[in-house]
């Protein structure tokens, strides 16, 4: 076995006190899981509304992982819970899920040959612990000027269909981007770097290694 990889697969922190995702997002899980951490998986019934009129995108983001975050975290109050929202910015404007094939093509159209932001806000709460912490983290994203007929192509292979932007960077979509300014892994849904200080701030996880109870 290669001692190197097994030390990779496993992850460099372990988790300290029990740690909730208010999220069913796969993506999530999987940068979450690259870290070493166990946790559960305990998606917030939430409806997201619309951003209102005037609302800053920012604060949209903060506050929809708020509310994920506040309702699982008031369930499980002695829980460390972790709620997430991720948003693609373009002009101010955010840009949702497309609702069909022609709404995906509209977006990326948009998109294409232009920078755009994509915001994630996450949210840490521990009723018990009386821990409440939000954050938000910022990355700009370029895109190269692909052309409809690539735009089309790219839309056959389905993946478009429930991504906000209609792209998925950590995806086939990755070839439509030509930079990202910021975190990668916040285009992707969790902006580790943040999370990772958050997480240890609140001593909810541990370098692994460390012989602590």
């Amino acid at each position: 076995m290669n001692t190197d990889n097994y030390l990779l697969a496993q992850g460099p922190f372990r988790t300290a006190r029990e740690i909730i995702l208010a999220s069913a997002s796969p993506r999530r899980q999987m940068l979450l899981s690259s870290l070493g951490l166990d946790f559960r998986v305990v998606p917030a019934d939430y409806k997201e509304p619309p951003i209102r009129s005037g609302q800053d995108p920012e604060h949209y983001a903060l506050e929809m992982s708020s509310e994920k975050c506040r309702i699982i975290a008031e369930k499980n109050p002695d829980n460390v819970v972790l709620g997430a929202d991720t948003i693609v910015v373009l002009e101010k404007e955010v840009m949702g899920k497309p609702g069909s094939r022609e709404h995906a093509l509209e977006m990326l159209e948009r998109l294409q040959g232009n920078v755009h932001e994509v915001i994630t806000g996450f949210c840490l709460r521990c009723e018990s612990r009386q821990v409440r912490e939000s954050f938000s983290v910022v990355s700009r994203v370029e895109m190269i000027p692909a052309g409809l007929d690539i735009l089309e192509a790219y839309i056959n292979t389905g993946e478009p269909r429930d991504k906000a932007g209609a792209y998925a960077i950590q995806g086939v979509g990755a070839f439509l981007v030509s930079s990202v300014h910021g975190s990668y892994t916040n285009v992707v849904g969790l902006p580790l770097d943040r999370v990772t200080q958050a997480l240890l701030h609140i001593q909810a996880i541990h370098a692994a290694g460390d012989n602590r109870p």
